[in-house]
């Protein structure tokens, strides 16, 4: 059966974790809103600061993705009328392009009475993101393991910890995910390959098993990080130390350049972690903002249309945690 209108409310999402690179990915309570219906002309329509220069015509890469959900369910509807609201900063590594085309083709679907399996969605996503961490983190919500050999993709969700939550420094730059896959080898050492497996699982395990203190010894990354720290100033020396400030761990946060710390709630150093990451990157000329997030359980979500967007975005304003 199919829907008038929909709503729908997707997660931010972090990739990688250090040493998860292409594998990790973890929901993050930091959202974007999509309105889309079926419509006699395509009309675009785009609140908040964060989607700025975002395309308001059919190249939108929401009507994109819900125009490659109806083709493949095998259904035409090429005008839709589409409205956005997002919390989620583009281009700094919080996951924004994987939470419009989640929610872009988890919303198409909807409209159409869900022709496709959200397995379905995560792989045609994974063919449009070409890595499964982030899309597969605002699908399903929580920790996604997953992987991509360029056919199939594949993912199992871990239900985050409790006492995990998650502050990330934001620096007021954007960096093209493309740059920073550029500054990356394109060969690495196996002595680099054994220390990310290595690292990797132990980080998997940490996560499944609930051994916070673990996490400190796991979330370091040869493949990835080394390369792109040339990119973000003072990164390297956040690296290093976040950890004797209170961390549980830190990596940066998908390509970056936005820095993600995983952290105990019940740590009680958490003001000296906020001093040192914003010391860090203000002793490199880098303003950044903070922000405390918990990890998402859920993932992209269809909600009532119970009121209009404008009041919708008015009132999402207050869900973020400075």
């Amino acid at each position: 059966m199919s829907r008038q209108k929909v709503r729908v409310r997707i997660p931010a999402s972090t990739a990688n974790l250090g040493p998860g690179f292409d594998t990790l990915g973890m929901a993050l309570e930091l959202y974007a809103w999509i309105d889309m219906e079926i419509a006699e002309t395509t009309k675009i329509h785009l609140h908040g600061e964060q989607l700025r220069g975002i395309a308001t015509d059919k190249k939108n890469l929401v009507y994109k993705v819900a125009q490659q959900v109806f083709a493949a369910a095998g259904v035409e509807y090429p005008e839709l009328e589409i409205s956005m609201y997002s919390d989620i900063p583009l281009t700094r590594g919080l996951g924004s392009s994987a939470s419009a085309i989640v929610g872009g083709m988890f919303a198409a679907n909807a409209l159409i009475g869900n022709k496709l399996t959200n397995d379905e969605l995560f792989l045609l996503a994974t063919q449009l993101e070409d890595h499964p961490d982030n899309v597969g983190a605002s699908l399903y919500g929580g920790i996604v393991v997953a992987f991509w050999d360029g056919e199939r993709a594949e993912s199992i969700r871990i239900e985050p910890n409790d006492r995990l939550e998650v502050l990330v420094a934001i620096p007021d730059f954007h960096l093209a995910t493309e740059k920073a896959r550029n500054v990356l080898p394109k060969q690495v050492s196996m002595k680099d390959a054994v220390f990310n497996v290595s690292h990797s699982s132990l980080l998997v395990a940490a996560l499944c098993t609930g051994n916070l203190p673990a996490i400190r010894l796991a979330m370091k990354d040869a493949l990835h990080q080394p390369y792109r720290a040339t990119l973000i100033p003072g990164m390297e020396m956040i690296l290093r130390d976040a950890e004797l400030h209170g961390a549980l761990g830190v990596a940066l946060s998908g390509a970056g350049p936005t820095l993600l710390a995983l952290v105990d709630k019940h740590e009680p150093n958490k003001a000296r972690l906020e001093q040192f990451l914003l010391n860090s990157l203000r002793s490199q000329n880098v303003n950044a903002q903070l922000l405390w997030l918990n990890p998402s359980s859920k993932g992209v979500e269809l909600l009532s249309v119970d009121s209009e967007f404008h009041t919708l975005f008015e009132k999402a304003k207050g869900e973020v945690r400075a």
